[in-house]
This record gives C-alpha cells, sequence and structure tokens, in this order.
C-alpha cells in the first residue's frame, strides 16, 4: 500500500495516500498547513469538501483564502436525517473511490464519525487530528463525535498533553498517541498574525452558533439581552451573526432587539477580518471552540457561553471563563466575567499568557509520523488471534 522513498538524510520513509476530508469553517482553517505540509513532504493528499457549509463565506471562500483545494466535492440534502444518511453514504463513496493508505479527520463535526466508520468498514486506518479533547457533556454530540473518532483511530495526533492524557484515561496505548499542538497556530503563524497592544484594543466580539443557545428561543432572549448590556457596560459590541444564529433571531421576533448603538451586526466575514475582529477586541464572548484557540494565541481573554468546554487550557490558565445561558442568573454571570476579564489585570493577564496549543509547527510534525516507517505497525488492522487459549486481560 505505500510506497518507499529516502530521505534526505538516508533514512527510509514512507509516502502515503491520504484521504482528508472536511466540512466546516474550522476544518478548512486547521486543515489547510495539514494539507499543505503532507504534500511538502512527500504525501499523495485526496482532499473532499463533505458539503457541511454551503455559505461562500463559512466554505469555497475561506478554501480560496487558505489555499485548501478540494479534489471533491459533496452536495447535502437540507433535512437533517438525510443530510446525516448522505453524509455517510458519501464517505463509503470517497473511501471506496479513493482506496487511500490512510484517512484523516479532524475535530468533532459530523464529518468526522461519518469518514472514521467508512475507513473501518473498507478496511482502512484512520488517524483523528485534534484527539482526545474532551467537554464530559453527555448531551453534547460533539463529545460523541469526538469519542467515535476515537473508537475507530489507529492514530491519536492530540493538540496538548491534557488531551493525551484524557485518551491514556479511557485505556488509549501511549504508542499510538501523538502531542502534536493545534493546526490553528500553524495557520496564524503563516499569516503573520500579531498580537494588539493593550491599549489599541477596546469592545468584545461576540460570536454564538451552537444549538443549545441559539434553539431555545429563551435562552436566545438571554443572549440579546447579555449582547446590549456588554455593549453598555463593556464597549462596543461586533457580532458576526452565524446563519443559524440569523435564521433563530428572526424566527424568534428578536432581531430588532440587537438594535443598538454599541452593537454592530454583520453577516459571517472573512477569516482575516474575524481575526482582526478578535486580535483589536479586550474580550471576545462565544461558544466557538476555534476562537478560544485563536485567543489565546492572540492574548485575548475569553467568557465561554456554554457549561463546560473541551479546551481546558485556557480555564486553568485563568484566562478563559464558563459562563452559560441556562438562566438569568447564569446570563448575569456572563457580564461578571467579562467585567473580570476587562479589568487591567485581567487584560494584562491573558496578554502575558503563553498559548498552550502549540508552536505553528502541527503540520510538518503530523507529515513525519505518516512518514515514519514505524507507523506501518500502528497502522496495521489485524486481526486478534486468540486461539491459544490466552485472555485480554
Amino acid at each position: 500500500m505505500t510506497a518507499r522513498a529516502r530521505s534526505r538524510h538516508g533514512r527510509s520513509t514512507r509516502s502515503r495516500h491520504v484521504l482528508v476530508p472536511f466540512g466546516t469553517r474550522p476544518e478548512v482553517v486547521k486543515l489547510a498547513p495539514v494539507v499543505a505540509a503532507l504534500q511538502a513532504a512527500g504525501h499523495r493528499v485526496s482532499v473532499v469538501d463533505t458539503g457541511q457549509h454551503t455559505d461562500p463565506a463559512l466554505s469555497s471562500q475561506l478554501q480560496t483564502a487558505l489555499g485548501l483545494t478540494p479534489d471533491s466535492r459533496f452536495c447535502l440534502p437540507a433535512a437533517p436525517a438525510e443530510r446525516t444518511g448522505a453524509l455517510h453514504a458519501d464517505a463509503a463513496r470517497a473511501v471506496a473511490g479513493c482506496a487511500p493508505d490512510l484517512v484523516l479527520a479532524l475535530g468533532d463535526t459530523t464529518t468526522v464519525p461519518a469518514y472514521a466508520l467508512a475507513a473501518r468498514a473498507a478496511g482502512v486506518p484512520f488517524a483523528h487530528l485534534e484527539a482526545g479533547l474532551r467537554s464530559l457533556n453527555p448531551r453534547s454530540v460533539e463529545e460523541v463525535n469526538r469519542r467515535v473518532a476515537a473508537a475507530a483511530a489507529q492514530l491519536h495526533l492530540a493538540p496538548t498533553e491534557r488531551a493525551a492524557a484524557f485518551l491514556a484515561a479511557e485505556g488509549v496505548d501511549a504508542e499510538r498517541v501523538f502531542v502534536v499542538g493545534n493546526p490553528v497556530v500553524d495557520t496564524l503563524v503563516a499569516r503573520g498574525v500579531r498580537r494588539v497592544p493593550l491599549a489599541e484594543r477596546r469592545g468584545v466580539l461576540v460570536t454564538a452558533h451552537r444549538p443549545t443557545n441559539v434553539d431555545d428561543p429563551v435562552r436566545l432572549a438571554r443572549l440579546v439581552g447579555v449582547v446590549r448590556a456588554l455593549a453598555e457596560q463593556v464597549g462596543p459590541v461586533t457580532f458576526p451573526v452565524h446563519p443559524r444564529t440569523a435564521a433563530r433571531l428572526a424566527a424568534a421576533g428578536l432581531t430588532g432587539a440587537l438594535e443598538h448603538p454599541g452593537v454592530t451586526l454583520t453577516g459571517p466575514v472573512g477569516y482575516d477580518a474575524l481575526l482582526a475582529a478578535l486580535a483589536s477586541a479586550r474580550l471576545a464572548v462565544t461558544d466557538s471552540g476555534g476562537i478560544q484557540e485563536e485567543a489565546a494565541y492572540l492574548g485575548v481573554p475569553v467568557v465561554v457561553l456554554r457549561g463546560s468546554t473541551p479546551r481546558w487550557e485556557g480555564v486553568e490558565a485563568g484566562t478563559t471563563t464558563l459562563a452559560g445561558l441556562a438562566d438569568d442568573r447564569a446570563a448575569a454571570a456572563v457580564l461578571a466575567a467579562a467585567a473580570g476579564h476587562t479589568s487591567a489585570e485581567g487584560q494584562e493577564r491573558a496578554a502575558a499568557a503563553p498559548c498552550p496549543y502549540g508552536d505553528g509547527t502541527t503540520g510538518p510534525q503530523v507529515a513525519a509520523v505518516l512518514a515514519d516507517p514505524r507507523t506501518d505497525a500502528l497502522l496495521a488492522l489485524d486481526e486478534p488471534d486468540f486461539t491459544d487459549g490466552r485472555l485480554p486481560w
């Protein structure tokens, strides 16, 4: 299945055919540098756009901006149940058509379990990038997706030691886990993104799209109240409204309630524009996972609109606070956390904290793991043989 090559140092290396699926904006941002690094290392890469995001600002425009060109694209139906079925059927077709040596997927969207299971069904090894993140939330679909990926994976490419520790606690063999950082840092480094001096920062960046926050009209109304209060208590709010959130606001008759002199509403913005807004803000208030990582790189504190997060490093550092929208008291906690993070002490703490998510070399590290001949044994899908009477414990 794999081709042999020689490295510049004379060591035998592997050139593998890797199928890389993606479906959402965060996957594009994080996989673009990984695909580039794999190709630079001599691996053959087949890239598949699974079709989860269709808004141009979230999909095709971003792909062009980051240089991630899919070899094939799928279109998904609108109905949720039909989308799930089509995604799994498309995954089986993609794996069969490409016949890769390995499927590599990132994160926790519905693309990930679809391609993990398709790979397993086809007898193709699966590698999970951003492995080991755990929110410990049994109601989280993303948590289920991560655990399906962990069950299917032969290689677990973890972003941090904490993520690796979660995998170890679940019984994953240490030899299968590689701590490689998070590739979002690769993208930020490659694009020359820099921290903005504290004196030049102002206001708040707000993003919200998760069903738990925007699908419930009561919680959505609390979100609107929090946005207005942030504008009055902290400073001007920039709110790029996700298409899902825009639809829910309109359905609940709440769009007009966001009309406030201190609130600037936009549709989805380009990645560079989003980074610029984040870097120049004193605070991010979000339910996004990726923004927590990007904010850490930029030294911007975060209030997470959730009761838990799979990115515990910021909480441990004191630069991230968990504060959901479950009730009015929780919404008040968002504002209290915002006040603390935008104090002089809170600003200085976040600006001084090192980014815990890597040094911008995740792509090359992944490429090196795949090129190492020792990885062959980890990718083998050999059926165990206990016919000699041995027990597995």
